[in-house]
C-alpha cells in the first residue's frame, strides 16, 4: 500500500508559477509510474502529465505543454510539477497518482492508476 501526500499548491497570478511536490511513503517506488491529473469545479478530472519511474519519458496535455513539467526524484520518494504561465484555466484541484503497471512507460487514464493523493488546490487569479 503506498501513501500519497501532496503539497505545493495556493494562489497564484496569471503568468505566475508554483511547484507542486508529492512524497510517497510505502511500497516500493520503483514500481510506479507517476501521474498527475487535475479537476476543476464542475469539471471531470483530467490527465496533465505523466512519467516513468526513471523519468526519462514523459507525457503531457496539451493544454499545458511547454508550461508544465513532470519530474521525480527517486531517491526522496518525490514527484514534481512545475507549473509555469500559469493561467486562470489552470484552476483546479491537483491530484498526484501512482501506478501498479509496468514502469517503464506511462499512463494517461485515470483506470491506469491504483493510488490516488488528497489533492491541492490551485488558484490561478486574471
Amino acid at each position: 500500500q503506498v501513501q500519497l501526500v501532496e503539497s505545493g499548491g495556493g494562489l497564484v497570478q496569471a503568468g505566475g508559477s508554483l511547484r507542486l511536490s508529492c512524497a510517497a511513503a510505502g511500497g516500493t517506488w520503483s514500481n510506479y509510474a507517476m501521474a498527475w491529473f487535475r479537476q476543476a469545479p464542475g469539471k471531470e478530472r483530467e490527465f496533465v502529465a505523466a512519467v516513468t519511474w526513471s523519468g526519462g519519458s514523459t507525457s503531457y496535455a496539451d493544454s499545458v505543454k511547454g508550461r508544465f513539467t513532470i519530474s521525480r526524484a527517486n531517491a526522496k520518494n518525490t514527484v514534481y510539477l512545475q507549473m509555469n504561465s500559469l493561467e486562470p484555466e489552470d484552476t483546479a484541484v491537483y491530484y498526484c497518482a501512482a501506478s501498479l503497471y509496468y514502469s517503464g512507460t506511462y499512463y494517461t487514464r485515470e483506470n491506469e492508476y491504483q493510488y490516488w493523493g488528497q489533492g491541492t488546490q490551485v488558484t490561478v487569479s486574471s
